[in-house]
């Protein structure tokens, strides 16, 4: 058995709030960038194609959630997993386990892709597809389902890397495969006028850079983990999915708020308000993925500290992680208030329909990023701690449970603003489930 010395792992120092900014910096950006150019990618279709388009984005978004909830399942989950490994000082089953989970995720995707494209009429007509967005949505979707496997080894690799202490290549992949996206979508669309489907290609293609990125590095031996003949151990596949649920919940759960958002605000508004809720979830994706980067960079820190029972460090990094949650989530809230108007026009020009619609929700929306930090931390952390179970109850509330509840009652009480005051209570709700369970289990984790 293969033990690495704890001071040459990055995961073994004494943090403090600098060095831990530091270390989760790569995949704060790196998650920042990816909902940049997630947005820009939106703002081509909707500039360079039109609202239509925009539209049919949202409704094929249901598929890409699910895809994306199993790589991020498998990937958090096995993160934790190999992690505390590492943290045990086991390196070369760490790197067999990690072999497992890199290859059980390309056969999901190639599965998925199988499949997806042999059903992908009656899925998509299963979503809410108009006959006047029908014809984007297949364009769209079909070349997408194409890349699943291409995309679900890129969200496995950009956790894993984290977690063989390399936050920095990390980034190199979300920015790597960011830039493909923003340039090629320019090129097919604005150049080459391919519409929607050279939306979809640039993406594919996007997600391409990441995944043989990712090969090539554990292949060349240069991190704490490499390829290594598997051990076909079902129990790690089982672990790593349980602890990882939560995640799959979360992207589950946004699949189907989702296609209600778009079914509730068909029947209100048309295509119009789906074009305008459109915009308010893609930004929301961008002003949240700030939580998501730190949460992301820190949860290796801590279950690498678990499994060492280092109780001292882990209370160290908790505290420091609370305090910035504290701080981001007041000028995230600031920043989405005060910016709404400008960002809704860089979709749709100002004085349109679309506009308007999106700029009321903007007056509203924003209160969710006052509640969302804390709720995506604390789902993060008890999956460091291999508590799926707490992390799935806080991801279905949040993305699930409540907003489903609100959005079923809202709507019909005080019509289109029940649909922006959703997502704001739920997180609301949400949060105060989080502190009750992180009071808790202060003494069981031993974080406080």
């Amino acid at each position: 058995m293969s033990r690495m010395p704890a001071s040459k792992n990055p995961l073994s120092q004494n943090f403090t709030m600098k060095s831990l900014l530091k270390f989760a910096f790569p995949s704060i950006l790196m998650m920042v960038f990816m909902g940049l150019y997630t947005v820009v990618d939106t703002i081509f279709v909707a500039r360079f194609v039109d609202t239509n388009a925009l539209s049919a984005l949202n409704i094929v978004c249901p598929v890409i959630n699910l895809i994306v909830g199993l790589g991020t399942m498998l990937a958090t989950g096995g993160s934790a997993i190999v992690a505390r490994k590492m943290g045990a000082g086991e390196q070369e089953r760490a790197s067999r386990d990690f072999t497992l989970i890199i290859g059980t995720g390309a056969l999901l995707g190639v599965c998925i892709a199988v499949l997806g494209t042999a059903f992908i009429d009656r899925i998509l007509w299963g979503l809410g597809a108009s006959h006047l967005l029908f014809p984007y949505c297949r364009e769209y979707l079909f070349i997408l389902l194409l890349f699943t496997p291409a995309s679900i080894l890129q969200v496995l690799f950009q956790n894993l890397i984290i977690t063989a202490g390399c936050p920095g290549m990390g980034m190199l992949l979300g920015v790597s495969a960011g830039i493909t996206n923003i340039l090629l979508d320019y090129l097919f669309m604005a150049h080459l006028e391919m519409g929607i489907q050279g939306a979809a290609l640039g993406t594919g293609i996007g997600y391409l850079i990441p995944a043989v990125i990712g090969l090539l590095f554990f292949s060349s031996g240069k991190s704490s983990l490499r390829f290594r003949k598997p051990v076909t151990d079902i129990s790690v596949l089982v672990k790593s999915c349980t602890n990882g649920f939560s995640e799959m919940v979360s992207q589950a759960a946004t699949a189907v708020t989702t296609f209600l958002f778009n079914r509730i605000m068909m029947g209100l508004l048309g295509e119009n308000g789906v074009a305008a809720i459109t915009i308010i979830i893609y930004t929301q994706f961008l002003l949240s993925a700030l939580y998501i980067g730190f949460s992301m960079g820190t949860a290796p820190v801590i279950s690498y500290n678990y499994g060492k029972q280092d109780t001292q460090q882990l209370k160290n990094v908790f505290h420091i992680c609370m305090r910035f949650i504290l701080f981001s989530s007041a000028s995230v809230f600031a920043a989405a208030f005060l910016f709404g108007s400008p960002l809704v026009g860089i979709f749709s020009e100002k004085g349109t329909t679309v506009y308007e619609i999106a700029r009321n929700g903007f007056l509203i929306f924003p209160f969710s990023f006052l509640f969302c930090g804390l709720n995506i931390f604390t789902s993060a952390a008890f999956t460091a701690f291999s508590n799926g179970t707490l992390s799935a109850i806080l991801s279905f509330l949040r993305t699930f449970g409540l907003i489903t509840v609100l959005l079923l009652t809202l709507p019909k009480l005080i019509g289109v603003t029940g649909v922006w005051l959703a997502v704001p209570v739920a997180e609301g709700l949400t949060m105060i489930v989080s502190l009750v369970f992180l009071f808790r289990n202060r003494r069981k984790y031993h974080y406080a």
